[in-house]
């Protein structure tokens, strides 16, 4: 059976593409999701389709990128296929095929270019950052909550809800702000 798996990084994105090549490739069950795939914590769907997939599948992606992009997750993710007598086929970078060796070194090596798009991404962001920082122009994220203001509408005797409701966040919103005026 071949098992698919989508990913993109943001809500604002769509995941409709991704399956349809998925769909049009044969996979029969696919698992999607729209986490940062910065690193393999944390993403329920790839978790799930890992979980699934049994002797002779294949997880099929439509990029490795939306797979992994670390070597060590990417080795990680094809170890525990292996495990399982599964294989991993990526669509795009079509030569990957890691029941075969090529596959397997094709599947590294552009795993390796992953990793280093990925600093090198983080590093022109963190340029980016000192540079604004230096000319006075980024002051870093501003806090979402004002503390201030839940702690006055909790002294005016308002309870968690009521001040979640009066401020548009979560209740647990509340509650960390509050805790963390409390030190």
């Amino acid at each position: 059976m071949l098992v698919g798996y989508a990913r993109v990084s943001t809500v604002g994105q769509s995941l409709d593409i991704q399956e349809e090549t998925l769909r049009a490739a044969g996979c029969e069950k696919i698992f999607a999701e729209k986490r940062s795939g910065a690193s393999q914590q944390d993403r329920k769907a790839l978790e799930e389709a890992l979980e699934f997939v049994r002797d002779g599948d294949a997880l099929v992606v439509t990029r490795l990128d939306r797979l992994a992009r670390s070597v060590m997750d990417l080795r990680n993710i094809v170890d525990r296929l292996d495990a399982k007598d599964a294989g991993f086929t990526c669509l795009q970078q079509g030569a990957i095929d890691t029941t075969r060796s090529d596959g397997k070194l094709l599947l590294n090596i552009l795993a390796s270019f992953a990793e280093f798009e990925l600093d090198i991404r983080k590093e022109r962001q963190m340029e980016g950052i000192a540079k604004a920082k230096a000319a006075g122009k980024y002051k870093g994220r501003p806090a979402s909550i004002d503390a201030s203001k839940v702690q006055q509408l909790k002294a005016e005797g308002m309870g968690a809800s009521e001040i979640a409701r009066e401020m548009g966040i979560g209740r647990a919103s509340v509650y960390r702000a509050l805790e963390g005026s409390a030190k």
